[in-house]
């Protein structure tokens, strides 16, 4: 699989102190190998307009859709609790 990045997911991701965008970086490449990692906890976020979840962290999500053989990352932020 491939991925790009959203214009808005790269503004967010920068907006991430370095220590948390390294953990994105890590998250990511276990995504591209294997959507089912445990650590990433992937789900379905809605379905209607195909959007998926997965965490960073206990605290950060990304957002992201499959499109073919492409991830489109769409946004990270903070998971509201």
């Amino acid at each position: 699989m491939k991925y790009r990045f959203s214009e808005n997911f790269t503004t967010n991701l920068e907006s991430f102190p370095v220590a948390m965008q390294k953990k994105f970086w890590k998250q990511l490449k276990f995504l591209l190998s294997d959507i089912r990692h445990s650590s990433l906890r992937a789900k379905k976020y809605n379905e209607i307009d195909n959007i998926w979840q997965a965490r960073v962290d206990k605290n950060i999500r990304f957002y992201f859709k499959i499109q073919g053989e492409t991830y489109l990352l769409i946004d990270i932020r903070k998971h509201p609790k």
